[in-house]
């Protein structure tokens, strides 16, 4: 097991960065959100990494943070969800909101990612969903995961989805709704109350 490298950033590009580590260029697959944490080339940086053996291949992953490498390997036990999808998703959106994603039932955000149909998303968020622990979402400083409970009526997922279609982040969005579900039952209604509460 390789826990993690660290040496030279040789160089970082689509998909994939290279680090020189004693004399020894490692080449790892990444995420787009790792690859943008990555330093400028020639400058040292660890690298969590997972190594994936195969029959014909030995590949290395590597992950800026150790909870964007935790959600990797619970998307990769998820029945159908190989590596490379894996880390699709991963790239699709900021960890964060992928963690929310998947407390709240948002299959829509997981089905943007390249490679997951609906039914792919709906199997990620039931073989996930009680899995992910606290030290696994990276929320926002003074939020906790069980204060982001999914949407439970047909209004509160039409008022999220409109929020994230103006722009804000699923958690953003699933945590505004969720500060006012009690006040109002109407989409409009509730969308007015979460963008007051989200410019406060």
């Amino acid at each position: 097991m390789i826990d993690f490298i660290e040496g030279k950033l040789e160089s970082k590009g689509q998909g994939e960065v290279v680090i020189n580590a004693g004399g020894v260029g490692f080449v790892l697959s990444c995420s787009n959100t790792t690859i943008a944490e990555a330093p400028a080339k020639g400058e040292n940086w660890r690298c969590y990494s997972v190594l994936n053996v195969k029959e014909d291949a030995m590949d290395l992953y590597g992950f800026a943070t150790k909870q964007e490498r935790a959600m990797f390997r619970r998307l990769c036990m998820v029945n159908g969800i190989g590596s490379k999808t894996a880390l699709g998703i991963l790239s699709s959106m900021p960890l964060r909101d992928l963690s929310v994603a998947i407390l709240t039932g948002d299959a829509t955000a997981l089905s943007r990612a390249p490679g997951v149909g609906k039914k792919t998303a709906q199997r990620i968020l039931l073989e996930l969903k009680d899995k992910l622990e606290q030290n696994d979402v990276d929320m926002p400083a003074g939020v906790t995961a069980a204060e982001i409970k999914p949407a439970s009526g047909s209004a509160e997922q039409e008022a999220q989805a409109a929020l994230q279609a103006l722009g804000y982040s699923t958690a953003e969005a699933a945590r505004a709704i969720n500060q006012v579900r009690d006040q109002a039952k109407d989409v409009n209604s509730l969308i007015m109350l979460a963008l007051k509460y989200m410019g406060s």
